[in-house]
């Protein structure tokens, strides 16, 4: 199995997400299998169904991040010393060429990519395009509306 690339924080957030499915929810989907049971005719018992597709749910997302974590090469940005090169885990300052706007994403995993937090997955256009640059560099990201050019203004590794 090939290994996941995960920041640190990142790692964290998905640890933190199998305790809470190993700890409350696998037991609140017990419990409510265990209610609607009590309830007597299964075949027709509509809470149960439901606490069972609920269940079925749990375990898998349980699995799911075992198997993540378990094959998870974790990289933690502030320890990265690539000279100044747009890699996994940097946050880059970007200017679009043709509009001014300057942006600010981390590049990260395909797991912790979030846009609202400025955090793009390592397999995005733009990250793909901007890993190997240095400050000073173009890149060139195909986008829905065409070709859009964007100024790596900074790299950082926090």
């Amino acid at each position: 199995m090939s290994k996941i690339p995960l920041t640190l924080v990142g790692a964290e957030k998905l640890r933190q997400e199998l305790h809470r499915l190993k700890t409350i929810e696998r037991p609140s989907v017990i419990n409510a299998i265990s209610e609607a049971r009590a309830q007597g005719d299964l075949s027709e018992n509509a809470e149960y169904e439901a606490a069972k597709e609920k269940q079925g749910f749990v375990e898998g997302r349980i699995m799911e991040l075992e198997g993540k974590l378990g094959s998870a090469q974790i990289i933690d940005p502030k320890t990265i010393n690539a000279d100044g090169r747009c890699v996994f885990g940097s946050t880059v300052i970007l200017e679009d060429i043709e509009s001014g706007e300057v942006v600010t994403y981390q590049i990260v995993g395909e797991d912790e990519a979030d846009i609202r937090e400025r955090k793009i997955s390592i397999g995005s256009p733009i990250a793909r395009a901007l890993i190997g640059k240095y400050s000073g560099d173009v890149a060139e990201v195909q986008a829905p509306h065409g070709v859009r050019e964007y100024e790596v203004v900074e790299v950082r590794y926090i």
